[in-house]
């Protein structure tokens, strides 16, 4: 019995932080996990980037409104549906992630909550430590094997913790990093090392 477990941004849809960054003018806030393996670290930065600006949650929804699924995106998800179960496990927030997995069909998500004070985000709440690697491992006590991919650092534990995993379009250091992981740029090359891996 397998489940496939997916980051959500650089996989699915586009960064949501880079969205932002350009939309607000903000270079700093294009800092995203694939340059900053401390999750905590980076958002801390981010939220003294918004206080700074005066921005809120508000802003950020604003311009995850207008941010699309990645071309291809849904109808690999559909597909990899057809073949085993499908979590995706991102970093990410309820806040954010809501209207964005609606236009991916609604698939399962694992993912934690903003602190928000008078509409300014203030803190986050992750829903456990280690979240993909502690999920991954959650799954495999209930006798689920894991399949994994991610773009990110911090994805690597929850590939490598998996029976099978790879990076998906991820940088050249990472994939430099870890060369031992298959990596793929296309959905269908994707798909295809999903398909092998359950067929093993």
């Amino acid at each position: 019995m397998y489940v496939a477990c997916l980051d959500m941004e650089g996989v699915v849809v586009p960064e949501i932080w880079i969205a932002f960054s350009e939309a607000s003018g903000i270079p700093e806030l294009r800092r995203t996990t694939r340059d900053e393996p401390d999750y905590n670290k980076l958002m801390a930065y981010r939220i003294a980037i918004l206080k700074e600006h005066g921005l809120g949650l508000k802003e950020i929804q604003d311009v995850i409104a207008t941010i699309d699924p990645l071309p291809g995106a849904r109808e690999f998800l559909d597909q990899l549906r057809d073949m085993c179960q499908v979590i995706i496990i991102s970093d990410t927030f309820e806040e954010f992630a809501k209207p964005l997995i609606q236009k991916l069909g609604r698939p399962t998500i694992f993912c934690n909550k903003l602190q928000v004070t008078d509409g300014m985000v203030t803190g986050i709440q992750m829903r456990c430590k280690d979240s993909k690697l502690t999920t991954v491992r959650g799954l495999q006590s209930m006798g689920f094997d894991t399949i994994a991919t991610g773009d990110s650092y911090n994805d690597l534990a929850m590939i490598r913790a998996s029976k099978a995993g790879f990076l998906f379009r991820s940088t050249p250091a990472i994939m430099a990093d870890n060369p031992d992981l298959p990596a793929y740029e296309t959905y269908d090359e994707l798909l295809a090392a999903f398909d092998r891996a359950l067929a093993e």
